[in-house]
């Protein structure tokens, strides 16, 4: 890479850390292309030079990062650290990394998930692929992991891909569930496993619980506590 590609590339980066910054504050629909470029020590001008479709390009950047964040951590803990542990116990690990990882920006986490329903469901045909390529890259890098336990006997031969969907699909949900208790002033927001950014340990004990024994009263893993199933 050469100097003048090292230096767009550092300062398209710089760009995308001040849009992060500015939609964590402010939401996508509040934020503003001139706060972006303050942030950044740019030119508003510059800014366009780099994402010519202005604030929405640059959401859709921000966007496609958290995705290969995402990516990476999962390769971290499925594929570099995984080694010859149960699945259940891998999993368990990714679900307390993952709310580990969101309990610093969850400002961020809240705007992205908000608008992936928007983005998701947006009458622009161009948008909704741009979701379904995001969600098909991050449970693709986990279904060949599903496809060996299954293999292996390991777990049930259900479908990887819906699976991979429900575990991302309930991590969302308990990650925002909690982020909107503590912002309403809920008085038990610091406790339980619904509130997994205080306590991503006992949150991955009760997923992890519930996706592998399922709400049967004799589970073959550890049961639920009474008070986790009071939660």
């Amino acid at each position: 890479m050469s100097r003048r590609e090292r230096e767009r590339k550092r300062r398209r980066q710089a760009m995308l850390d001040a849009a992060r910054a500015v939609f964590a504050d402010k939401g996508y629909a509040d934020a503003t292309l001139d706060e972006i470029a303050e942030r950044a020590e740019f030119g508003k001008g510059t800014l366009y030079n780099y994402f010519e479709g202005g604030k929405e390009e640059l959401f859709l950047a921000v966007f496609d990062e958290a995705t290969r964040e995402l990516e990476a951590l999962i390769r971290t803990v499925f594929y570099e650290s995984a080694a010859d542990r149960p699945l259940r116990e891998t999993v368990h690990a990714f679900v307390v990394r993952y709310f580990e990882t969101i309990r610093d920006q969850q400002d961020l986490f809240l705007v992205l998930v908000k608008e992936i329903h928007a983005i998701a469901f947006s009458d622009e045909a161009e948008r909704a692929q741009f979701f379904e390529r995001q969600q098909e890259r991050v449970l693709g890098t986990l279904v060949p992991v599903l496809r060996e336990a299954i293999g292996r006997g390991e777990i049930r031969g259900l479908s990887p891909p819906l699976i991979a969907n429900i575990l991302f699909t309930s991590l969302r949900s308990m990650g925002t569930h909690h982020i909107l208790e503590r912002q309403q002033g809920s008085p038990d927001a610091s406790a339980g496993p619904t509130r997994p950014l205080e306590n991503p340990e006992r949150a991955a004990d009760f997923l992890t619980a519930l996706l592998f024994d399922g709400l049967s009263p004799t589970p073959s893993g550890a049961p639920l506590s009474d008070s986790d199933s009071d939660e």
